[in-house]
């Protein structure tokens, strides 16, 4: 399974210019970012996974194109799925990577 290289482009860019340390590792079929040595941020085909806990997550699933990540078929209550037309914006992308800032800072 193939992941978005543009997307992690942006990703990596994005990450880069606010200094957050940290390194992408392909797994699960896509990348993934670790950010102190926790998964936080992954491309899965072309959709974007975001780790940003169960309160913002539960704040944030009705946004279109937002969804609970259930990879493995079990909903897992940190992380959530963007489909690519909600981060197709610079500024959309940001929002999500904002909300996984404030969980691992």
């Amino acid at each position: 399974m193939a992941y978005d290289n543009f997307l992690a482009d942006r990703i990596g860019n994005h990450l880069k210019r606010h200094s957050v340390h940290f390194e992408s590792k392909e797994m699960m079929g896509g990348l993934c970012y670790m950010v102190d040595d926790k998964m936080c941020i992954g491309i899965i085909k072309n959709e974007l996974m975001a780790r940003i806990g169960e309160k913002l997550r539960l704040e944030n699933e009705h946004k279109p194109g937002c969804r609970q990540m259930d990879f493995t078929g079990k909903p897992m209550k940190d992380y959530v799925f963007v489909s690519p037309d909600a981060i197709d914006r610079e500024d959309d992308l940001a929002f999500w990577l904002i909300c996984v800032y404030s969980l691992t800072r």
